[in-house]
């Protein structure tokens, strides 16, 4: 499997997020690419390159995948557990970043290994340097899986 480790796949429905997601890591720089997606089903045609995004030259596999929960027909947990349950698929980390608190959302989350959970901040400089400091981390500090 060959991962774009400064490649990062966001999975976000809500159009004002994405916005400030995109702006938040641009602004960072250290995300070479960063593709949205709007759905759970988009998201999985993305990541086992179906449908639409069947060309892996033009969609090639993200090192990163920042997932919302409650998205449009397939939900984030959903999307999480296909992810995990692929084998060339589950060494990529996939950050939960939502703005559900609900307990059952975060407990179903690390059932499924989510590699992090995170709530999105509801200002916009909080939101922004939430966003700055997932880039650091992992596109920086974190070692990326080893292609075997």
């Amino acid at each position: 499997m060959d991962y774009q480790p400064s490649h990062i796949l966001l999975v976000e429905d809500e159009e004002a997020h994405a916005e400030l997601t995109k702006r938040a890591v641009r602004k960072s720089g250290n995300a070479n690419r960063l593709d949205v997606v709007t759905s759970g089903e988009d998201a999985l045609d993305y990541v086992f390159n179906r449908g639409a995004y069947a060309d892996r030259s033009q969609y090639p596999m993200p090192g990163l995948i920042l997932l919302d929960i409650k998205l449009p027909g397939i939900d984030g947990i959903e999307v999480l557990k296909a992810i995990k349950e692929d084998q060339n698929l589950r060494k990529i980390p996939v950050i939960m970043l939502t703005s559900s608190e609900r307990d059952a959302d975060v407990i179903s989350s690390y059932k499924n290994y989510a590699n992090s959970y995170l709530t999105k901040p509801v200002g916009y400089k909080e939101f922004e340097e939430k966003i700055r400091q997932i880039d650091f981390y992992w596109m920086i500090l974190n070692e990326p899986p080893r292609c075997q």
